[in-house]
């Protein structure tokens, strides 16, 4: 057995840990269980400072929580583009880039940057267009009972 064993195993345990917490949808303290499983995985292999070290490791880079967002918050919102603050695009919509390019949901990417629920997540111009062709079409103007009874009386 090679003397750097216990070493080799702080740093193994510390670069699953650091990868697992570079996942969007894992909080620190499964980091910090994962980290506690595989320390005693490896048990007798690491001494006492190396699993100390590797729980720091682990810890240290799960530590950034929220991430730093691409722009200012204030800035996200134009009234012909909504910016995402994962990777700073702008889009009219955000919702399928949010799913697709970082696998979040709309509540995920709120609370992920602490944005209040109210945030348009949809440019203004964008929503204020659908909003007038639906009116000018008459979506919304008539229930499916009326209808029904229309259709009953013809």
């Amino acid at each position: 057995m090679s003397k750097d064993r216990p070493t080799d195993a702080a740093n193994i345990i510390a670069t699953v840990a650091a990868a697992y917490a570079a996942r969007a949808d894992v909080t620190a303290d499964q980091v910090v269980d994962l980290v506690a499983k595989l320390s005693a995985q490896f048990g007798e292999e690491l001494g006492e400072a190396s699993a100390s070290h590797a729980t720091d490791t682990a810890t240290a880079s799960a530590s950034p929580a929220r991430p730093q967002p691409a722009l200012p918050i204030e800035d996200a919102v134009t009234e012909d583009k909504v910016f995402c603050l994962c990777c700073g695009r702008g889009f009219k919509m955000l919702k399928r880039h949010l799913g697709s390019e970082h696998g979040l949901s709309e509540d995920e990417y709120r609370t992920l940057f602490n944005l209040p629920a109210d945030m348009p997540l949809v440019a203004p111009s964008y929503s204020a267009r659908k909003a007038a062709y639906a009116k000018k079409v008459g979506l919304g103007k008539h229930s499916r009972d009326d209808l029904e009874a229309s259709l009953h009386d013809a």
